[in-house]
């Protein structure tokens, strides 16, 4: 029933539904595991958000491009979109990993959602593999700013601070809220010079700290 609904929110359907549960299998749950699908898929996925990219920005030149497709294939993007297809729900583990909490660590959620791209490649071709990865980067393509320097909202942050010699910034975690397998982590980012806090809220402490680091930015260039 599960992977009934994660079939659903990923707009296809297996005709070999082994692959799919291989690919929901971290290796901590048995010897027949998702980690070479996880090696196919990541080529797949590349090769897709690259395609996507170089139709929706037809005028970039290649190292922006490159900047942009790392951006969108990082752990912490892969994690998040993993989230909203709620990965977490349906993974496979070993039992060390379902007390530590591996269901919703960001490393395994990419690994993944790089797994699942590997095993449609496999079931029905590349261009079904790409159509759903289009389908799943399509509304972050959209939200890219082509002006934008492509660099992450923290990166851009410390640059910032560093560019007029002031302190770097704190990120503190002030809570988190939900369901084990659903939560979300809010983070203030704390700048002493200037005098500013701001609070990002985000499926994984990363992007929580990545949110904040953006409104921090925004609120500097004011």
């Amino acid at each position: 029933m599960l992977n009934q609904r994660l079939q659903q929110a990923l707009g296809y359907t297996f005709v070999r539904p082994d692959l799919l549960t291989q690919a929901l299998t971290h290796r901590s749950y048995g010897a027949s595991n998702n980690e070479r699908l996880e090696f196919l898929g990541d080529s797949v996925l590349n090769c897709s958000v690259a395609r996507a990219l170089y139709d929706a920005f037809p005028n970039l030149p290649e190292g922006s491009l490159s900047r942009l497709r790392a951006n969108l294939v990082r752990q912490e993007t892969l994690a998040e979109i993993a989230a909203t297809l709620k990965l977490g729900e349906s993974l496979r583990l070993g039992e060390g990993e379902l007390k530590s909490g591996g269901f919703r660590r960001p490393s395994i959620l990419a690994d993944t959602l790089e797994s699942i791209v590997g095993a449609i490649f496999l079931d029905a071709g590349f261009e079904a593999a790409q159509r759903v990865v289009h389908g799943l980067f399509e509304p972050l393509v959209a939200k890219i700013d082509p002006k934008a320097s492509g660099k992450d909202a923290k990166t851009e942050l410390q640059e910032t601070l560093q560019s007029r010699r002031l302190p770097l910034p704190d990120y503190r975690l002030v809570g988190t809220h939900g369901e084990a397998h659903d939560q979300s982590f809010t983070v203030e980012c704390v700048l002493s010079k200037p005098a500013l806090s701001t609070r990002g809220v985000g499926k994984s402490r990363r992007a929580a700290e990545q949110e904040a680091a953006r409104q921090a930015c925004t609120k500097l260039q004011k």
